[in-house]
This record gives C-alpha cells, structure tokens and sequence, in this order.
C-alpha cells in the first residue's frame, strides 16, 4: 500500500518541464506549462491548415465540415448565453476548446493541464475579469456599482464577496474533476492488468473531460448573462 501511494504521488506531482536563468532568477517551466503550449500549437495548425482558401461559392467536403462544426459550436454556446452575449461567444468557444483538449490528452499519455491548481486558476480569473468587464460594458461603471446594492442595500457585503467566490467556484470545481479522474484512472491502471482499465478510461478521460470543458463554460456564460441582463 505504501508503494501505491508513494507512485499515486509520483503521478500527481507538478514536474518542471525544463529551468533556466534570467540574470539572477531562475524560472522554472512546470509542465502542465508545456503541454498548454503543445494545445495552443495544435490548436492554431489546424486553425491555419482548416482556413485555408475560403471559398464563398463552390466549397469543398473540408471547408463544409470547418462550417458546419463552426456553426453548431457558435449556437451551442449562443444558446447558453443567449443573443445579447454573442460578443462573448468566440472566447467561450475558445475555453471550451482548450478545456475539452486539456482533459482529453490523457488518453495520449500525458498529463492534464487542468489537474494543475495554477492552469485552473489562470482560466478562472480570465473568467471573473470577463464577467466583471461586462457588466460594466453593459451598465457602466456606476450602474455596476449600484448592482451590487441589489436587491436591497444589506446584501452588499455579500454581492461583493461573490467577486472572489465565483473564481473560486471554478477553479475548484474544474481542478478538482479533473484531479479526482486523473486519481481513480492511474489507481485503476496499477491494479488492474493493462486491457482493462481501457473501458474506465472512455468514462473518465473523455465523457468526464469533455463534461467538465461543459461545466465551465456553462457557469461562466451564465455569470456572463447575470451581469448583462
């Protein structure tokens, strides 16, 4: 049992990718780091390669794919935050892009970046800083001062105090799915024999990733949609 936990350990460790030195610091690339690199690289290829040679009139089968998935992508999210936060559709798309590949690059041997606090905490406060940004967008400065005097003035500690729940919220809601899958997939791998995690490995790595990518997305088009309404 010791052996087990000390390699569970092992696993949940945030290893440094590579180290090196600015003048009299020395920066050390974890990573969880790295791999969001390789994502945003992945993610930027196929953007470059799948855009190519737009036509308007007489398109081919891969710009008809590129489209249609743009498309049912856009209005997934639009249906979440509604028409009047269309503004906000592209980033949402994008998170739920990168959130979906994070969790999903377990099945090709590495780790997730989202089961690292620093990547969850990161997308969380882009979140809050884009749900606070719109509410002033919408209302203006003094008209979101005065929400959070509602519905009456007494709440008003408690409106402000959600500022710093709401990142909270979800950075722990997303770092700790994807940690407690990440946990229960390399317990399953060191007792079971290699065949038979793989049927686990389809629930945890790919419809709880993906559900969690969902999630995050969903909560933070819904604050989004609070602050504009």
């Amino acid at each position: 049992m010791g052996d087990l936990a000390a390699e569970l350990l092992e696993e949940l460790n945030c290893d440094t990718a590579f180290s090196f030195r600015i003048g009299a610091f020395q920066v050390d690339v974890l990573e969880s780091v790295v791999i969001t690199w390789v994502i945003m690289a992945v993610i930027l290829i196929l953007s470059v390669f799948l855009t190519r040679n737009l036509k308007v009139h007489d398109i081919g089968k891969r710009q008809l794919v590129l489209e249609t998935a743009v498309t049912k992508l856009q209005g997934f999210v639009t249906g979440m935050i509604g028409e009047e936060g269309r503004a906000y559709v592209p980033y949402l798309c994008t998170v739920l892009l990168y959130i979906g590949m994070a969790n999903l690059i377990g099945l090709f041997g590495m780790k997730p970046p989202t089961k690292d606090m620093n990547v969850t905490a990161a997308l969380a406060l882009m979140s809050i800083v884009l749900i606070e940004a719109a509410g002033i967008r919408q209302r203006g400065v003094r008209g979101w001062l005065k929400s959070f005097t509602k519905p009456i003035a007494i709440v008003t500690p408690i409106n402000i105090l959600e500022i710093f729940i709401r990142p909270l919220s979800l950075c722990m809601r997303l770092f700790g799915n994807v940690l407690g899958a990440f946990v229960i997939m390399e317990l399953i791998k060191l007792l079971l024999p290699v065949a038979l995690p793989v049927p686990f490995s389809f629930y945890f790595d790919i419809f709880d990733g993906l559900i969690q990518a969902y999630v995050f997305v969903f909560l933070t088009s819904l604050f989004i949609k609070e602050a504009i309404e």
